[in-house]
């Protein structure tokens, strides 16, 4: 009990790679429109890790509780830490912990709000939905996915913009579309494996909506929008040419596509889930970098 590994289970540790890019990303367009701050993007990253770490504890707890974690198939990318099924944490003390990180992450974002104006705090808003309502109410009524890809994707990215000290401009706004496509698709696909137990939980995501196939041309669609997304903002002017870069991790789709298009009776195959969250970590990257580059040669 204490032992620090309880705890990154149920902060679900290999996944807090996330935020690093998704600042990284709103932070570098921000630069490219004429703002950037190391102390604020800093403190903007601390804040989005306590929120994702408080979001997957939360989510941990209440697949507990509803007997979720205990009928999952768990997969490095699904199913749960398996943390509290294993006894090495009690569902209190890990809702008691989700709730202090959320405490931590709320004060960093009311500071930026104490400084940013109001309008701010409609951002604030919408994360503090995303993270404390996820489990008990969004996954059950059929728009966790899209809660998921604002406040895990979009909002983080005009967010880290945002804090640089001017309301995010047209490059912020285009880059959290990618944002939101991939960390939509990001949950979809990790919730085919685990269909029979958020069925019986009482969850009610897309893959239980749509159906299996439903669900994977949903995110056959998402996924293709990524990359199309940053080729129409660069054609727009929004980005900067070199951004092209970010749409050349989208190969790494042939294999989720593959299994999308193909027989979706099937489980998702474990190859096809690491490179959806290999895609996801390494298009924010590639276009944070792409700004920063295009920054440098301007």
């Amino acid at each position: 009990m204490n032992s620090l590994a309880p705890w990154l289970g149920v902060a679900r540790a290999p996944f807090l790679l996330l935020p690093f890019t998704l600042v990284a990303a709103g932070a570098a367009a921000a630069a490219w429109e004429g703002a950037f701050a190391w102390p604020a993007t800093l403190l903007a990253l601390l804040g989005l890790v306590l929120l994702h770490v408080a979001v997957n504890a939360l989510n941990e707890a209440s697949d507990m509780t509803t007997g979720i974690d205990l009928h999952t198939l768990r997969t490095p990318f699904s199913g749960g830490s398996g943390t509290l099924p294993a006894g090495l944490l009690t569902v209190g003390r890990t809702r008691a912990f989700a709730y202090g990180c959320a405490v931590g992450g709320a004060l960093i974002g009311a500071w930026f709000a104490l400084r940013l104006g109001p309008s701010f705090f409609v951002l604030m808003a919408l994360g503090a939905v995303a993270v404390l309502f996820y489990s008990n109410l969004l996954a059950r009524t059929g728009v966790g996915e899209l809660f998921a890809g604002l406040g895990l994707g979009a909002l983080p990215v005009w967010g880290a913009a945002w804090v640089q000290g001017r309301f995010p401009g047209a490059a912020a706004l285009w880059a959290g579309l990618p944002a939101f496509f991939m960390t939509f698709d990001l949950l979809l696909l990790n919730e085919f494996p685990d269909e029979e137990a958020d069925r019986a939980g009482g969850r009610r995501n897309l893959v239980l909506l749509l159906g299996r196939r439903g669900a994977a041309l949903v995110y056959a669609a998402a996924a293709l929008l990524t990359p199309a997304s940053i080729v129409v903002a660069v054609l727009l002017g929004a980005l900067p040419l070199p951004a092209l870069a970010a749409v050349l991790p989208s190969l790494l789709l042939v294999k989720p596509l593959v299994w999308a298009f193909g027989d979706t009776s099937q489980p998702v195959p474990l190859p096809a889930m690491g490179a959806n969250v290999i895609w996801n970590l390494a298009t924010n990257t590639v276009l944070a970098l792409a700004l920063a580059l295009a920054l440098r040669l301007r």
